[in-house]
């Protein structure tokens, strides 16, 4: 203990040392708290030049993100969905107006078109018009010297090409079928593995009636792909949309249906579901029974 005490005694000479030390030390803490000592920076941010250039590069960001955002690539009008359709500017009126029309099964071919269905102002025409994308038989369509509109003469299944074997070039040769749609219907006819019906051909992206009636005068299935059937009955949704041009939705509301009734006596029942049609209604008796 008398060693350690004897750290923090100190004779007149050392305790006035100690005392001149903190007096030090208290005036360097002093100086340093109210003088800067940083250097100046020759770079001034504030001067106007640097300003000016401040401001040009955050028009150019700016501008180049306003772009970025805004960019709409070409588009088919007949499939304007309601998000699209605010996006390029329309009112929920003139939206609504292309949906009603497209319900009809009636498609746009033409600006001049789109213009009568929808009404939109010449004002927005002019600026979305020029990102329009037709079908290819719409924009060129294929010269058909020989052909007659609406006045082809019935063929007999025994006259008509396998559906299944049709080439492209064999597909191509129907009016309003261009290199884009029949490699369309064989990519489908592929991802099928064949085609099991002609109904199938309906579910072809961009085929309108009145061409797939042209395709079937000329082409039938012959050799039709199996399917195996799935009772409606037992069912899972997950399992009804696997059906081809089903969506999982659909699937969904066919099985709530069969739920809420609790059996399905006939797949005609499904006529009932408000987003089913009878073309869809076709497709599924291809995939489903009832028992």
């Amino acid at each position: 203990m008398n060693n350690f005490k004897s750290h923090f005694l100190f004779d007149r000479h050392q305790r006035s040392g100690i005392f001149f030390l903190v007096l030090i030390i208290i005036g360097l803490v002093g100086v340093s708290l109210f003088l800067d000592f940083t250097e100046p920076s020759s770079f001034d941010i504030s001067s106007e030049e640097i300003i000016v250039l401040t401001h040009e590069l955050d028009s150019l960001r700016n501008e180049k993100l306003k772009k970025k955002q805004s960019k709409i690539y070409p588009f088919n009008p007949n499939f304007i969905t309601d998000y699209k359709g605010y996006m390029l500017g329309m009112s929920s009126e003139e939206i609504d107006r292309l949906h009603v029309f497209r319900k009809k099964d009636k498609w746009i071919n033409s600006v001049s078109d789109f213009k009568r269905v929808t009404k939109v102002s010449d004002s927005i025409l002019k600026e979305i018009s020029p990102l329009f994308k037709f079908p290819e038989w719409v924009t060129n369509p294929k010269p058909k010297s020989n052909y007659i509109k609406n006045s082809f003469s019935e063929k007999s299944f025994q006259n008509k090409t396998d559906l299944n074997k049709a080439t492209s070039d064999q597909l191509q040769e129907i009016y309003g079928i261009g290199e884009t749609l029949s490699n369309r219907i064989i990519s489908y006819r592929n991802k099928l593995e064949g085609f099991s019906s002609d109904l199938q051909l309906s579910q072809v992206y961009g085929l309108r009636n009145d061409v797939i009636t042209r395709v079937l005068n000329e082409f039938t299935v012959k050799s039709p792909k199996e399917i195996v059937k799935m009772n409606v009955n037992a069912a899972s949704a997950s399992d009804i949309a696997t059906i081809p041009g089903i969506s999982f939705e659909l699937a969904k509301n066919i099985w709530e249906f069969r739920i809420l009734n609790e059996q399905i006596r006939s797949i005609d029942e499904l006529i009932k579901i408000e987003a089913l049609s009878k073309r869809k209604l076709a497709l599924i008796k291809l995939y489903l029974f009832a028992e």
